[in-house]
């Protein structure tokens, strides 16, 4: 088998159709599969999938979990039944609009064997109407990316558009599936054992801010104890931060360090735009401490700004100056 497709999905009812249509349409020169994991929806998700099974019975195979088992498990026993040479991820609420996307892929892939993982951009969608569509241009966002361009800038592709070797750095590590979000760290983990191509050209749609979101659920249950979704998102990006470096032995600390410095600065805007000052100046000292002896002239004067803006009441003329300075 050359190319397995993974798709894992849950209570993704009003989206699900669309995905596998969206692979269905894809017209490579090669025999592939879509490895579906369903877990245990208490929508309709599970029904449609059934029915995709039924009438593609060749092409498709199905996982249908008894009870739910939560986004890594279910992910876990999905790859593991992929048997293709390569695998491309899909999650059932985002979908592919090329129908050469796997062929581009794969024709690169098969061309270029010191690469480990290939990706692509994306529109980004949100479900609610809070912001028109846009292109997703990750951090990294260049044609080649190392290990080192993944560690410092962060992610180089949205999920459904990652396209890797199977088995590349051999079996996942278990604490990669206890993990609030893996997509970034699969990328870390191939670029381990090659490069990474991204491709500018959109060729899929990731959907966002929508209630069938399995992170969305996860983030609502944070939410209830007077988190922003942001706040958490990056709480879990610290998190995922913290399991890359003790992987590889904290030889890549520095370089993981303009994400770190990213995620304290945005957590203490965060708080102290809703009130939490005490929680701010928190993370306002772990900039500070992550900073160190010397770094970029803009890092500082980003910390700087935020100091001013959590200084208490009798700093409020300076701050005001200060800002109106910084304002250039």
């Amino acid at each position: 088998m050359k190319l397995s497709v993974l798709v894992v999905t849950y209570n993704h009812e009003k989206f699900i159709a669309q995905a596998l249509d969206s692979i269905l349409m894809q017209k490579p020169n090669f025999d592939y599969e879509i490895v579906i994991g369903e877990d245990c929806s208490n929508d309709g998700t599970r029904d449609i999938v059934a029915e995709y099974k039924k009438k593609y019975p060749d092409r498709i195979r199905l996982l249908l979990n008894e009870s739910n088992i939560g986004a890594g498990k279910n992910f876990k026993q999905t790859y593991e039944a992929c048997s293709g040479e390569y695998i491309a991820l899909l999650e059932g609420d985002d979908y592919w609009t090329s129908p050469d996307k796997l062929q581009k892929q794969v024709d690169f892939m098969d061309e270029n064997l010191d690469f480990a993982i290939c990706s692509h951009n994306v529109v980004v969608k949100r479900e609610d109407g809070g912001a028109p569509d846009s292109e997703w241009l990750g951090r990294a966002n260049r044609e080649v990316m190392t290990l080192k361009d993944l560690l410092r800038f962060g992610s180089g592709g949205a999920t459904g558009s990652l396209l890797f070797r199977n088995r590349v750095f051999g079996e996942f590590p278990d604490w990669y599936f206890t993990l609030p979000g893996g997509d970034w760290t699969l990328q870390i983990l191939c670029a381990s054992h090659g490069m990474m191509r991204y491709f500018r050209e959109p060729m899929g749609v990731y959907r966002t801010a929508h209630s069938s979101n399995g992170l969305s659920a996860a983030i609502r249950q944070q939410e209830e104890k007077c988190e922003s979704s942001t706040g958490v998102a990056y709480k879990n990006t610290l998190e995922i931060i913290d399991a890359i470096d003790e992987h590889f032995q904290y030889i890549h600390t520095a370089l993981l360090q303009n994400q770190r410095i990213y995620c304290f600065y945005n957590l203490a805007l965060e708080y102290d735009n809703s009130g939490g000052t005490s929680i701010s100046r928190t993370y306002a000292w772990k900039v500070l401490k992550e900073v160190g002896g010397g770094y970029s002239f803009i890092t500082f004067k980003l910390f700087f700004r935020l100091l001013i803006n959590i200084l208490p009441y009798p700093f409020n003329r300076l701050k005001k100056y200060l800002l109106y300075c910084l304002r250039g």
